[in-house]
């Protein structure tokens, strides 16, 4: 059976950083959605076409396009053992699609990373990305530290300011709560408190993905 995983949780959450750590253990790719649309936009391929019209246009690319190009990814070889989404679904029609998409391939676990809001004002507000890469620096670095992987000048992003964050947050809410209820009740939907350190919050999701009888770890 494989280790199908959807990660959900507002910004500033952690879902990216606690997706890659369980991909790396479990060994099946974290598929996000921003990456695989700019990679299907950068081959050329027909969705990737029709995405890039669409984005060209200021608009934002529907659920047709955004399952095709999901559905091509995890048809992929490496995908066939499990995978860890982050960034898909955000809607109900996408979640459903979803369910279509692994017919067959197992159960989806959801794991649903709660943070308070005001916790992740906090925490956006004060991020700082590298200028030159875009890699985030670490959340105790110094004033005057530079980027790790690159050396470049650590800046704010412009949409991290209090004001853009809030309303970041005040749409993921409105636009995922839907989501969060179509999934709530099911025995492999988890919440799972994101206001620990890092390290607690992993175990946690461990322990989530154990207690759903999933595959174990293939380092165990």
């Amino acid at each position: 059976m494989s280790l199908n995983v959807v990660m959900l949780g507002p910004p500033g959450a952690g879902k990216g950083t606690q997706a890659d750590r369980l991909a790396r253990e479990h060994g099946i790719p974290k598929v996000s959605t921003g990456d695989i649309l700019r990679d299907a936009v950068q081959r050329g391929t027909p969705l990737g076409k029709a995405a890039k019209a669409v984005m060209d246009a200021g608009k934002l690319v529907g659920d047709d396009i955004m399952v095709g190009i999901v559905r091509e990814r995890l048809d992929q070889p490496d995908a066939r053992r499990g995978f860890i989404l982050d960034g898909f679904p955000r809607t109900v029609a996408q979640a459903e699609a979803l369910e279509g998409i692994l017919a067959g391939r197992g159960p989806v676990v959801v794991l649903l990373l709660d943070v308070p809001s005001e916790e992740l004002v906090k925490r956006l507000s004060s991020r700082r990305v590298c200028g030159a890469c875009g890699a985030n620096a670490a959340p105790n670095a110094p004033a005057d530290a530079r980027c790790g992987q690159c050396g470049g000048e650590l800046v704010q992003r412009r949409d991290d300011s209090e004001a853009v964050v809030r309303e970041r947050l005040r749409v993921y809410e409105a636009q995922t709560s839907p989501l969060v209820e179509h999934y709530r009740g099911r025995a492999t939907f988890f919440p799972v408190d994101g206001n620990q350190p890092p390290a607690a919050v992993y175990e946690a999701l461990r322990e989530a993905v154990a207690s759903a009888g999933m595959p174990a770890p293939r380092t165990a």
